[in-house]
């Protein structure tokens, strides 16, 4: 579903990612794991076509994203770090504005307001101004936009940042039940979302990819004294494979 190939991202003469490929397949959760700074939200913003990368290519569901871009954007919904949520519209006003820009009319607008409405729980707030939400219900109509037009691939950037343990775990379970028929991937720099909610992982830093699998195959990467790959935990299985990196932190 989605297939990354050497993407590289040069920003003068820094460079954001350097030869970065994964793959992330239909129903898997794909975790993007990495310090602050480690590019992951250039990978993600490549794969939406916002950026273009300075070299190499993915495609996402069989569409290239420097061939293709409209194609693309028709097949992803996107929910970035920072929503842009306009605080003067109603959740119910942005939500059917998101529709229609999406090339949603009529019943088929209708049914997939009614969807995000309940997928999302946003009844209890569904005619109030998006500048009265709360950080988890704004959360919330963030990811109602990125659904709104049923994609096949979901790309969330920090999905539960700024949220407190009780909107967290909704997140999470909604984000579950979504990857039952998406392909989803998520960036964070919190080793227990990626715990809670990656099937698959990819490691970056310093835009290099550093690994990629299951915690598992990453745990065989890796030796801890007086400990198997079983015993390890994600936090010493990042920080081990990290450890050549100067400065590393979670």
């Amino acid at each position: 579903m989605i297939d990354v190939q050497s993407l590289t991202m040069r920003y003068g003469p820094a460079i954001a990612l350097e030869d970065v490929s994964f793959q992330a397949n239909p129903g898997e959760v794909l975790g993007l794991l990495g310090p602050n700074g480690a590019g992951k939200t250039t990978a993600m913003r490549i794969l939406t076509t916002y950026l273009y990368p300075s070299s190499g290519t993915a495609k996402v569901n069989g569409f290239d994203i420097l061939e293709d871009p409209m194609e693309v954007r028709k097949h992803i919904g996107y929910l970035p770090e920072t929503i842009p949520l306009y605080g003067d519209m109603r959740v119910d006003e942005y939500l059917m504005f998101v529709g229609k820009a999406r090339e949603l009319e009529g019943s088929q607008l209708t049914e997939r307001l009614t969807w995000v409405q309940n997928t999302c729980q946003l009844k209890p707030v569904w005619k109030h101004l998006l500048c009265e939400l709360s950080k988890g219900y704004g959360q919330r109509v963030g990811l109602a936009q990125a659904l709104i037009h049923d994609p096949k691939v979901l790309i969330l950037d920090e999905p539960t940042s700024g949220l407190d343990p009780i909107q967290i775990i909704a997140i999470r379970s909604l984000v579950k039940s979504l990857a039952k028929e998406k392909t989803i991937v998520f960036s964070t720099h919190i080793l227990q979302e990626v715990e809670a909610l990656a099937d698959r992982i990819v490691i970056i830093n310093e835009g290099k990819l550093v690994a990629q699998g299951t915690k598992q195959e990453l745990a065989e990467k890796v030796q801890v004294p007086g400990k198997t790959a079983r015993d390890l935990s994600l936090e010493e299985i990042f920080i081990q494979l990290l450890a050549p990196s100067q400065g590393a932190s979670v």
